[in-house]
């Protein structure tokens, strides 16, 4: 399902899909492309099944961090650091609970309705404060707020919201890793071709050097293939490639196109792994169909 459905009338194998689901109470959950966009996701999975190692996001995705600056009384500030940051802020690539802290000088001028922390109302106050910040992805920015706002001591919080360019390491499309040892193109291409169990793969021309490092795409993954060669890769496997953008190799990289079904094929494999993982006691099944439409002649 890649948009919404108007009507039912089966006229498509996708609404004749869902009306079977509906008439035996069947929740469908889709998140294709999303599972698409996480580091642990249908990506890393092939470079499991593959043995790439020490991976990394090929494509990063862009304007979705953001940082917090938020400004606290010294005594209070630990409370405050630790609250966004179990709430999600704070994490950089392989480490968490990153955080910065500034000293200053805070002032404000309390009004007769307010309940100052500290001060007077209607005088002003200087209070030594820490200036505290950082960054996390946008999608978790309501929870950080709130544990923002319950953790800080100040009936009205001051704090600063900022977009940033950097990109957001833990999302993006495809993946690039290093094999254990250097191998050969062919025998590298061989050993896809069964480990996928593609029936074919089509393939630019070799370059005579050996495989080390790689990047993978599942599904169609043409527009990383700039990505892929600026990466370093020796091979980039994926699927989809139209003729005219296997020219675009350029001789720089070796395009591996493997088939769509046959690089997203373990995206049940890895459902069936984090259900099973968090919901122990649930009876998962995981299917034994083949729902590939493209059949091959030999």
């Amino acid at each position: 399902m890649f948009k919404g459905l108007k009507k039912f009338n089966k006229k498509n194998y996708v609404e004749r899909a869902v009306m079977k689901a509906i008439k035996f109470d069947i929740a469908l959950y889709a998140i294709h492309t999303n599972l698409d966009h996480v580091i642990e996701g249908v990506n890393a999975k092939i470079c499991a099944k593959l043995g790439i190692k020490q991976c990394r996001i090929l494509s990063p995705r862009k304007n979705t961090l953001k940082k917090l600056v938020t400004f606290c009384p010294v005594q209070q500030a630990d409370q405050v650091r630790a609250a966004i940051l179990q709430a999600g802020a704070g994490s950089i690539g392989n480490y968490s609970d990153c955080s910065f802290s500034t000293p200053g000088s805070g002032t404000f001028k309390a009004s007769e309705n307010a309940n100052p922390f500290v001060g007077e109302r209607g005088e002003l106050h200087r209070e030594e404060e820490l200036r505290i910040e950082a960054i996390y992805p946008e999608f978790l920015e309501r929870n950080i707020l709130i544990a923002l706002l319950q953790a800080h001591p100040y009936e009205e919080v001051a704090y600063d919201l900022y977009p940033l360019s950097n990109s957001y390491q833990q999302a993006g499309a495809g993946m690039i890793g290093t094999l254990d040892k250097p191998i050969d193109e062919m025998e590298f291409l061989r050993f896809v071709k069964e480990t996928l169990n593609a029936k074919v793969i089509r393939h630019t021309a070799l370059r005579g050097k050996n495989v080390q490092r790689v990047a993978v795409c599942g599904g169609t993954g043409s527009f990383l293939l700039p990505a892929a060669i600026a990466a370093g890769a020796d091979v980039f496997v994926t699927a989809d490639f139209k003729y005219h953008e296997f020219f675009d190799a350029e001789g720089k990289i070796v395009i591996s196109d493997v088939g769509h079904f046959e690089t997203e094929q373990f995206t049940q494999e890895l459902l069936f792994e984090n259900i099973q993982k968090k919901f122990p006691n649930f009876a998962i099944h995981l299917t034994s169909i083949d729902t590939n439409p493209i059949k091959y002649i030999f």
